[in-house]
C-alpha cells in the first residue's frame, strides 16, 4: 500500500468507524448543522491532494437493484475530491437513501484504501415491501369529524382490501390496487415506475379509478359540509384516468407532466338542492386535465423534517368549455432550522389562486380538504377561489428509545424506534370567496395556536396529538397523520 498522508489516513479511519456506529434505523440525528448542498464540490487549493473513489460496493440489497441505490448517491466511481468533501457526501448519500423509504437502515462508509484511492461500501437493510392488508378508513376529512360530528358511524367508513407492493421489480416501482366497499364502492389501480430510461431521469405513473356513492357533499353551509343521502339510489358516479411523466435530472428536484380525463355524474335531486354544483344546472361534467408540477426536497428526513427546505409548485388546467374551465396555481413551501441539539423551528406556507373567479361549487373547495388545513379549524371547511396560510412551530425532541419485537425480522428491525416530539405552533390564513353564501369564515383573517405531541416510528409512521385554539373561542384535541406542509 502506498504511503498516505498521516492526517488524511487517521481522518478516514475515524470517519469510517463513526459511520458504522451511526448508520441507524429511523430519523437522522438532529444536530446544529444545516443541510448541505452535497452536489457542490469544495474547491481544492493548488497543492491539495484529491482522493479518488475507486470502487463502490453495495451489500444487503436482496431485491432493490444496485442501480437504484447508486442513483441516489452524491458521488460515483472515478470522482476525485477533498477528504472533507468525501466525508460530507457520505452522510448526504445516507440521508438520501433513507428518504427513498426502501430501507430500515443505511450505512455509507470507507471500505478500504490504497494511497489516495478509496473503496466505499454501502450496507442497506431492506424493508418488507408487500402489504396485502384489510382496508378500513373513515371517509370524513379527519378523525375528529368522524368521531365527534358523525359519532364514529360505521356507515361513513370505507372497507375492503388494499394490495401494495412498494418495490415491485426492484426499481423502487410501486403497484397499488384498492378494492373498496362501504360508503364508496370503488376500484382503483396505480403503477409508478421512477425510471424508464437508461440515464435514469424519466419516470412514469399511471392511475385509473371508478366508483359511486349513495351520499354526496352537495353544498357548504355555515362552513360545514352539507350532505344528501338516499339508500335506494346512487347520487354520485365518477371515473378518471391519469398518465404522468416526470423528469428528475438530479437528486432533489422532480418535474411532473400529466394528462388526465375525468367524468362526474350526479342525481337530479342534487341539482335541485344546489343548482350551482356544476355550471348551468348540469348533471354531468367530463373534461380533460393537464398539469405541471415541480417538487424540491432538501430535508434530513422527509416524513418528519427538523432541518432543511422543501417546495412544491402545481399548475393545473381543467377543461376547455363552459361546462369546465379552470386554471389553478398552487404553491407550498417548508423551512426547518435547528435551534440546538434537540430543538428546531419550522415555517410552512401554502397559497393558491383559481381563475376565473366565477366557478361552480364543484371547483370551490379549498381549506379543510386533503392536507390543506389550519390547525384549530378541523371541524370547518372554507370554500374559495384564492387564499393561503402560514404555520410556525417550535419543536423539541423529548424522548428517543427503541422497543424490541421478537419474531419480526423479515418485516421490521428487531428493535422498533420511537422518537417523540413536543411542539408549540401558530397559524394565520385568509381565504377569498366570491360567493360566500351562508358561510362566515371566508373573506376574513383566521388565526389559531396550540401545543402538540408527535410520535415518529417505523415505516415513516407519524401520529400527532394536538390541542388547538382558534379565534372563535373554540378549542379541542385533534388527531392527525403528518404532512410536511
Amino acid at each position: 500500500m502506498q504511503r498516505v498522508h498521516k492526517y488524511g489516513l487517521w481522518l478516514l479511519i475515524a470517519f469510517a468507524c463513526c459511520q458504522r456506529l451511526c448508520g441507524q434505523e429511523g430519523t437522522p440525528a438532529n444536530d446544529n448543522s444545516s443541510l448541505t448542498d452535497y452536489s457542490k464540490p469544495i474547491q481544492p487549493a493548488p497543492d491539495d491532494r484529491l482522493f479518488v473513489v475507486r470502487n463502490i460496493v453495495v451489500e444487503g440489497n436482496k431485491r432493490t437493484k444496485e442501480s437504484i441505490i447508486l442513483r441516489e448517491l452524491f458521488f460515483k466511481s472515478g470522482d476525485a475530491m477533498l477528504l472533507q468533501d468525501l466525508v460530507r457526501r457520505f452522510e448526504g448519500s445516507r440521508q438520501q437513501l433513507m428518504n427513498t423509504a426502501l430501507f430500515h437502515e443505511v450505512v455509507v462508509a470507507l471500505k478500504s484504501f490504497s494511497g489516495y484511492d478509496v473503496d466505499v461500501i454501502i450496507i442497506v437493510k431492506e424493508r418488507w415491501y408487500i402489504w396485502p392488508v384489510p382496508y378500513f378508513k373513515p371517509v370524513d376529512r379527519n378523525l375528529n369529524q368522524w368521531l365527534v360530528e358523525q359519532n364514529a358511524s360505521l356507515k361513513r367508513v370505507n372497507y375492503g382490501l388494499k394490495m401494495i407492493h412498494n418495490n415491485t421489480t426492484g426499481h423502487n416501482d410501486k403497484l397499488r390496487i384498492w378494492l373498496i366497499y362501504g360508503y364508496t364502492r370503488q376500484l382503483t389501480m396505480s403503477y409508478d415506475r421512477p425510471y424508464i430510461d437508461k440515464k435514469m431521469r424519466w419516470g412514469l405513473n399511471m392511475f385509473v379509478t371508478a366508483g359511486k356513492n349513495r351520499e354526496i357533499n352537495y353544498n357548504t353551509i355555515d362552513d360545514k359540509q352539507a350532505f344528501l343521502k338516499q339508500d335506494d339510489r346512487y347520487l354520485r358516479k365518477f371515473m378518471g384516468a391519469t398518465t404522468e411523466l416526470y423528469y428528475r435530472p438530479k437528486i432533489r428536484t422532480k418535474h411532473r407532466f400529466g394528462f388526465g380525463y375525468s367524468r362526474e355524474d350526479i342525481a337530479d335531486t342534487v341539482v335541485a338542492l344546489n343548482p350551482h354544483y356544476f355550471t348551468d344546472q348540469r348533471k354531468r361534467v367530463e373534461y380533460p386535465e393537464f398539469y405541471y408540477g415541480m417538487t424540491y426536497y432538501n430535508l434530513d428526513y422527509i416524513p418528519y423534517p427538523t432541518r432543511g427546505h422543501a417546495a412544491e409548485i402545481m399548475l393545473t388546467k381543467k377543461g376547455f368549455s363552459k361546462a369546465m374551465n379552470l386554471w389553478q396555481l398552487s404553491v407550498k413551501a417548508s423551512g426547518n432550522w435547528p435551534m440546538g441539539r434537540k430543538s428546531f423551528v419550522s415555517l410552512n406556507g401554502f397559497g393558491t389562486v383559481k381563475l376565473p373567479f366565477s366557478q361552480p361549487f364543484y371547483n370551490r373547495k379549498l381549506l379543510g380538504y386533503s392536507d390543506v388545513f389550519m390547525q384549530g379549524y378541523e371541524y370547518y371547511v372554507i370554500d374559495g377561489m384564492a387564499g393561503g396560510y402560514i404555520k410556525a412551530a417550535l419543536g423539541r425532541k423529548i424522548f428517543d428509545f427503541n422497543v424490541g419485537i421478537p419474531g419480526t425480522r423479515k418485516l421490521a428491525p428487531r428493535r422498533i424506534p420511537f422518537n417523540i416530539y413536543t411542539r408549540l405552533y401558530g397559524n394565520a390564513g385568509y381565504i377569498y370567496n366570491k360567493y360566500p353564501g351562508e358561510n362566515f369564515l371566508s373573506n376574513r383573517m383566521l388565526y389559531s395556536a396550540g401545543i402538540g405531541l408527535d410520535i415518529v416510528t417505523i415505516y415513516d409512521f407519524t401520529f400527532k396529538f394536538e390541542w388547538s385554539f382558534n379565534q372563535l373561542g373554540q378549542n379541542g384535541i385533534f388527531l392527525h397523520r403528518k404532512s410536511i406542509f
